[in-house]
């Protein structure tokens, strides 16, 4: 199962799951467990957090933001993590994995609205401008995840200036927007046992 956590190695074929789609080690590729119920809910929540790079409170916490509102649960909650600071600079194309997005947040190289935030999880809204500070513009490693996110594109909530590396907030994420392989009916499954 995908997680994109080696940022653009994932999306190319020499992906380690692409080659290899069984458990490491020396018996990894013998074994045949059969997951079902509550295996099945607790795998796909343990995905999303691995994909997002959150942990088990903070997930909970979403969790519970997401129930609260008018909607579906899901989709809210989907919503939430979609919105990110550190997941934007991602979908943006400001870093090419959510770990170096987190830790250019992080060392302050981020700023909302002409403000530097240095949260991760700061939650942006429409209108919010994102970009990144003078002298990152010119990084190596900024310079090639905007050519990389060439080819992959921006959502349609987002829109991109890459000669200013700036994006703009243009609403809010929708379900058709996260093209990641989740189901999170079953996350939602498990959190209401």
């Amino acid at each position: 199962m995908k997680l994109f956590l080696k940022g653009e190695r994932c999306f190319k074929p020499s992906c380690g799951i692409e080659k290899r789609n069984f458990p490491p080690g020396q018996h990894g590729s013998g074994r045949k467990a059969k997951i079902v119920g509550y295996g099945l809910q607790l795998r796909e929540k343990q995905k999303v957090k691995r994909i997002y790079g959150i942990l088990e409170n903070q997930f909970r916490n979403y969790f519970e933001k997401a129930a609260r509102q008018k909607g579906v649960t899901g989709e809210n909650l989907l919503a939430h993590l979609e919105r990110r600071l550190d997941n934007v600079l991602v979908r943006l194309g400001f870093a090419t994995s959510h770990a170096q997005a987190r830790q250019f947040v992080r060392h302050g190289h981020v700023l909302v609205n002409g403000k530097k935030v240095n949260i991760p999880s700061f939650q942006v809204t429409v209108g919010h401008e994102i970009s990144v500070k003078e002298k990152m513009k010119k990084n190596p490693q900024v310079v090639t995840a905007l050519e990389l996110v060439g080819g992959r594109g921006t959502p349609h909530w987002l829109e991109l200036n890459a000669e200013a590396v700036t994006g703009k907030i243009l609403g809010l994420p929708k379900r058709e927007d996260v093209n990641l392989p989740i189901q999170e009916r079953m996350i939602v499954e498990l959190y209401s046992k």
